[in-house]
């Protein structure tokens, strides 16, 4: 429903025609290969492969590519990760048309478009340490609830390497707990329960 409202007002204005839609990522893909579009909007969140992961294809692939990014979520880590992925703009599906339109023109010629509530967010994030493969897997399932036995046993690692890895997310989030932990990898787009 949202693609086909968001295609409907687009193809009214003079200076856009919408050439294809997709679904997932990998009708992304297939469609930029068919139809060379000038720009891609792309949403954050798409079954299969992520909006990032899609982006990134497409860039690799077509390193001209413009891609902006449309997301219900302001998460700093998704932005970052929009962006690390080759992703020129970033807007939130909350926007005015106007904003949009704006966001996609800046875009299309070649500029940079952050939509204004993420910009702080993406400052704050590049002042974090990164966390790595490894203690994303351990907060995910930090976040499911699972205690260090179980994480060990899930993982094929020792107890005292979970207890490792928990104890640098929580240094490198600046949270006091677990708890605390999940609550903040959520909010930041860090992770996703599924």
């Amino acid at each position: 429903m949202i693609r086909m409202g968001l295609s409907a007002s687009l193809n009214v204005e003079s200076d856009m025609e919408v050439v294809a839609e997709a679904g997932n990522g990998e009708a992304a893909l297939a469609a930029y290969r068919q139809h060379y579009p000038s720009l891609v909007i792309m949403d954050v969140r798409l079954p299969g492969t992520s909006g990032a992961e899609a982006t990134a294809a497409i860039v690799q692939e077509f390193p001209e590519a413009r891609v902006l990014m449309l997301s219900t979520h302001s998460g700093e880590e998704e932005v970052f990760r929009a962006l690390q992925a080759g992703a020129r703009g970033y807007i939130l599906k909350s926007a005015m048309r106007e904003e949009l339109l704006r966001a996609i023109r800046e875009v299309f010629h070649g500029r940079s478009y952050l939509d204004a509530t993420v910009a702080p967010l993406l400052a704050a994030r590049m002042s974090h340490r990164s966390l790595t493969s490894r203690e994303l897997e351990v907060l995910r399932m930090v976040a499911k609830g699972l205690g260090n036995k179980e994480i060990a046993a899930a993982l094929s690692i020792a107890e005292v390497t979970v207890k490792l890895h928990v104890s640098h997310v929580l240094e490198k989030l600046g949270v006091k707990d677990r708890t605390e932990a999940a609550t903040v990898a959520l909010q930041r787009g860090i992770i996703f329960l599924e």
